[in-house]
């Protein structure tokens, strides 16, 4: 079974996603701040591979694609990172990326590589649902999941991308590209309420604090925090474990309030 199966069928917890981009400030960093996420309460890391035109980011990850381009930081590096962390970590592990990249380094060596380096799946932001299934195919010869995304525009789509669903389904909490945001549109509940899912939901774009993500929790099986976090990583640089760490906690501890709050969802 796919780590991603395991870890959203082993409890009913919400699960935490946290999104850190690759080689920003450089590689040891970046393998540094997983393992603090990880020990701090994170339930699955989504690493976004340093990229020249990020087009779903916003200004935050945007700059932290730059600087993971200058740190030097490639696919392969990316590889031997998570296959060193494979040695302790066994959470589930994604890469986000864009459809350019993979086609450039070639679709079955991707694959092939994300399965030998422990990666248990992928988001591209920028692939269109007719062309999905090309890659799919390649992945699923590798047990790598291509996890689907549900917007608020994707309402005349919404049976076709559920029914083509693998592992969970993220759900793009408002419009535009990633970022913090002050408040968050919860259109997204209404969406989500009509989706016949059989895969957890896990909302992302735009979650900036402790509260929004114990709120957006109820919404929806999970939450995806990314700029927020990435913020922090600019902020204080290679100084950016703790803060990050702390972050993570205080998140945690709001889910697991939430849990208290709604024990018919989530035991604790």
């Amino acid at each position: 079974m796919n780590r991603i199966a395991q870890a959203f069928d082993r409890d009913e917890n919400k699960k935490l996603i946290a999104f850190i981009t690759g080689g920003d400030p450089n590689i040891e960093m970046t393998r540094k701040l997983i393992i603090e996420m990880v020990r701090a309460g994170v339930d699955i890391i989504e690493i976004g591979i340093p990229f020249s035109d990020p087009a779903a980011e916003g200004p935050i990850i945007e700059r932290a694609n730059m600087r993971g381009i200058a740190s030097g930081t490639t696919v392969n590096h990316l590889f031997e990172m998570v296959r060193d962390l494979r040695k302790t970590i066994q959470i589930p592990i994604l890469f986000m990326t864009y459809a350019n990249l993979i086609y450039a380094y070639g679709k079955e060596k991707f694959m092939k590589n994300c399965a030998l380096a422990g990666i248990d799946g992928i988001i591209v932001p920028d692939l269109p649902l007719e062309e999905m299934g090309e890659f799919k195919s390649v992945g699923r010869q590798y047990n790598i999941l291509q996890i689907s995304m549900l917007a608020p525009t994707s309402t005349e789509r919404i049976e076709k991308i559920v029914s083509d669903a693998e592992g969970f389904l993220y759900c793009v909490s408002s419009l535009g590209v990633t970022g913090m945001r002050s408040a968050l549109e919860v259109t997204i509940g209404d969406l989500i309420e009509k989706v016949d899912r059989k895969l957890p939901c896990a909302i992302g774009f735009g979650i900036s604090t402790p509260v929004q993500a114990r709120e957006m929790s109820k919404l929806a099986d999970d939450v995806i925090i990314g700029s927020a976090i990435v913020n922090l990583i600019e902020e204080h640089g290679e100084d950016a474990a703790s803060p990050v760490a702390a972050f993570i906690k205080a998140v945690r501890k709001e889910l697991d309030l939430r849990g208290v709050e709604n024990n018919e969802l989530i035991a604790y």
